[in-house]
This record gives structure tokens, C-alpha cells and sequence, in this order.
């Protein structure tokens, strides 16, 4: 597999992983669901809150893709694993306040909510070190059928891609654990098999920050 269609997979993956993460929203609208006692309504809340979970990574991957037109990926790399490493530490040290709304909320509510849970839990920061890798595995992929510079056009458009696949990904991962659960398992599980998510949320961020700066400072040569 070349490196081009790495990436790709790879965010799909993170889209999945994000999926499975209670706190990016299919508990909420499995509870929904349960709430009103019918499945259309985990059906209709998972869909605003993949946009507000999509619009947290778009605001992430423009501004890699603006920045990254100015700086050298391997710095931009370095800098993006700096930045998890700290976030990372700080989701460890802080006590952090989660954003609350009211458990009935309509459609708005529910993306602004996904949007401020993403943005808040790192999600976007955890996909930049792919997107910035991205820029130069797309040039040496259509190498020979370019015959100009990258734009900040083309940059865009990669990160539009990226975001509707990353989104895909969380969309389909959250819409089969929400199913399942409020058709085979119930929410009482959770009450007797339930495991520190946020403490695997921050490992991870913390591996793909340790990831990132080995990335710049020897994978990109």
C-alpha cells in the first residue's frame, strides 16, 4: 500500500475510532432513542451530530491546509506533535468542564453541542499530523500529471476529501454501536461493563503527538 492510500485509510480509521468514543455522541443519541422509546430518534440525532463533528475537523483541517502552504511539513509536523503532547497533558491535569445542554435538544443544539465536544476532546488536533502529511504523498502521487505548484485551491480540496472521509468513517462506527446498543444491549450495560474512555482518548492523542514529531524530524526526509 502505497503512502497516498495510507493516509486515506488511516483517516477512515480515526473517523472509526472517533465513532466508538461515547463522549463524540452516540450514547447521547442512543439515550434518545431510549427516551422516546423509538429508533428513528437515534437516527435523526446521529445526523447532526456528525455535522457538528465534521465541522470541528473542517476547522482543523483548513487551517493545517492554510498553514501548511507557508511552512515546511516537517516542521508544520513537529509543531502539530508539540501541540498534542500539550493538549494531551492538559486533558491529564485539568479538570475539564464538559459543555452542557439540555438531554432534549433540537438539531442546532445537538451539532453546536458535537462541534463543541470535538473541538474540546482534540478531535480535530488528532487528525492534523495526517493532514499535513497529506500535502506532499498527494504532489509525489500525481507526480508527472502536474505540471504547476500546488494551490491553496488544491489544499483545500484535499482537506474537504479528508474531512468527508474522516466523517464517513465516525458516521458509520457511531451509527452501529448506537443501534446496537439500543436494540441488543441497553444502557444498563454501560453501567456494569464500562471502561475509562477518556483515558484512552488522551493516550491516543498523546501517541499521535509522539508520532507526529518522529514523523517531521526523520519520516518525511
Amino acid at each position: 500500500m502505497d503512502q497516498t492510500a495510507w493516509l486515506w485509510g488511516s483517516l477512515f480509521g480515526l473517523g472509526l475510532f472517533h465513532g466508538l468514543n461515547p463522549a463524540m455522541g452516540w450514547l447521547f443519541a442512543t439515550g434518545l432513542g431510549l427516551q422516546e422509546g423509538r429508533a428513528q430518534a437515534v437516527i435523526y440525532a446521529l445526523w447532526p451530530i456528525a455535522i457538528g463533528h465534521a465541522a470541528a475537523i473542517a476547522l482543523a483541517a483548513f487551517v493545517t491546509a492554510l498553514i501548511g502552504y507557508a511552512l515546511p511539513t516537517n516542521l508544520l509536523l513537529v509543531l502539530t506533535g508539540v501541540v498534542l503532547l500539550g493538549f494531551s497533558g492538559w486533558r491529564l491535569l485539568a479538570r475539564f468542564r464538559h459543555p452542557t445542554t439540555r438531554f432534549r435538544a433540537s438539531a442546532g443544539e445537538l451539532a453546536w453541542w458535537s462541534f463543541l465536544m470535538a473541538s474540546a476532546h482534540g478531535a480535530g488536533l488528532m487528525v492534523a499530523p495526517l493532514l499535513v502529511a497529506m500535502g506532499p504523498a498527494a504532489q509525489h502521487a500525481h507526480h508527472g500529471h502536474m505540471h504547476h505548484a500546488p494551490t491553496i485551491a488544491g489544499s483545500m480540496l484535499d482537506a474537504t476529501l479528508a474531512v468527508v472521509v474522516h466523517t464517513a468513517g465516525m458516521f458509520a462506527a457511531m451509527a452501529a454501536i448506537a443501534l446496537i446498543v439500543y436494540y441488543v444491549v441497553g444502557l444498563e450495560i454501560l453501567r456494569r461493563a464500562w471502561i475509562n474512555t477518556d483515558l484512552v482518548w488522551v493516550t491516543v492523542l498523546a501517541m499521535t503527538g509522539v508520532i507526529a514529531i518522529g514523523w517531521g524530524m526523520w519520516g518525511m526526509g
